[in-house]
């Protein structure tokens, strides 16, 4: 398929197995592939983050 043609980019990720793995269960009990779930929480992740989360702290996100 023809990156220009779908508008997406293709870039390597390197990521631990430990995450691999929870992204592998997440993806799966939301009927997702890896790629897709991780494309979705990037994309869930710039929204929130637009919608004005840049104020908060680290602490105040992970809770």
């Amino acid at each position: 398929m023809d990156n220009k043609k779908n508008g997406k980019k293709q870039i390597p990720l390197r990521i631990s197995d430990e995450l691999y793995t929870e992204l592998e269960r997440w993806a799966e009990d939301e009927f997702r592939s890896v790629n897709g779930q991780i494309e979705y929480l990037l994309t869930q992740s710039v929204k929130y983050r637009r919608k004005g989360a840049r104020g908060l702290t680290t602490e105040q996100t992970e809770s």
